[in-house]
């Protein structure tokens, strides 16, 4: 695939020069890459770049229309190439091989839902389905992925229509900063599925008996969604969107005012 050489301006050159003087070779030669632009992030980050504004003013001003390549196999480390289905769509990747599913989705693929949050699989806003199941992709090898199905928040909707999980969510307003909220809806999605299965939890009474089917209470919801931490606290609108979904009847919420 051709990719269009970005010209830079005088500025711009004067940027690359002062602050990444290694890669300004290949930039005039090749032309910018998306590693060029996350090490530039990564100066702004970090307040590098207060002595060129202008240059960098230009170039994210300008990021919209270039055409930036994607990162090279030769500049992958350890590389694998990965085979799945996201979304219903097939993709082929190549990786590092210490790649998590979370950074190919967002960094190779560009489904931005899935939310990278602690990054220690301790909140739940990476979640995601894979092969029907929930998991967390900031602790999921991609390579682990090969031949699987992958269900991002991106992928519950069918043909404009929101999946009943997701209008759930919006009409109990079990959001507030939404970003917990992708990985909330796909953790929600799955655990229908681990209820219709009779799949026991913490506070199964009787993890012996068989259910084909569990109707979710209010603390069977709080106990296996527990992995999904919500810092806005709408915790009683969650629980209150799931009870609908899974039973299809509106779902009234208690309110306790304060004095």
């Amino acid at each position: 695939m051709n990719h269009k050489k970005t010209q830079l301006t005088e500025e711009e050159l004067k940027l690359f020069g002062d602050l990444m003087p290694e890669e300004l070779a290949e930039i005039t030669h090749s032309g910018l890459n998306r590693r060029h632009f996350m090490k530039l992030l990564g100066l702004a980050s970090a307040g590098l770049l207060a002595s060129h504004l202008i240059g960098a003013e230009q170039l994210f001003a300008r990021a919209v229309d270039m055409d930036i390549e994607d990162l090279p196999e030769v500049a992958i480390e350890n590389g694998v190439t990965v085979s799945f289905r996201v979304n219903a769509s097939n993709k082929k990747v190549v990786i590092d091989s210490r790649s998590t599913l979370l950074d190919t989705l967002r960094e190779r693929l560009g489904l931005t839902g899935s939310k990278k949050g602690c990054d220690h699989g301790q909140c739940g806003a990476c979640t995601v389905i894979v092969d029907g199941n929930r998991i967390l992709s900031c602790l999921t090898l991609a390579a682990s992925c090969e031949g699987k199905s992958v269900i991002t928040i991106e992928g519950l909707a069918k043909d404009n229509e929101l999946n009943p999980m997701q209008a759930a969510f919006l009409k109990h307003d079990g959001f507030q900063c939404g970003f917990c909220t992708p990985g909330q809806i796909c953790s929600a999605v799955a655990l229908m599925k681990e209820a219709k299965d009779g799949q026991a939890s913490y506070i199964t009474k009787d993890i012996r008996a068989k259910n084909s089917s569990i109707i979710l209470s209010d603390d069977e919801i709080a106990e296996r969604m527990s992995g999904n931490i919500c810092r806005c606290g709408a915790y009683p609108n969650i629980v209150a969107a799931i009870k609908e979904a899974q039973s299809g009847k509106d779902v009234q919420q208690n309110w306790l005012f304060a004095g």
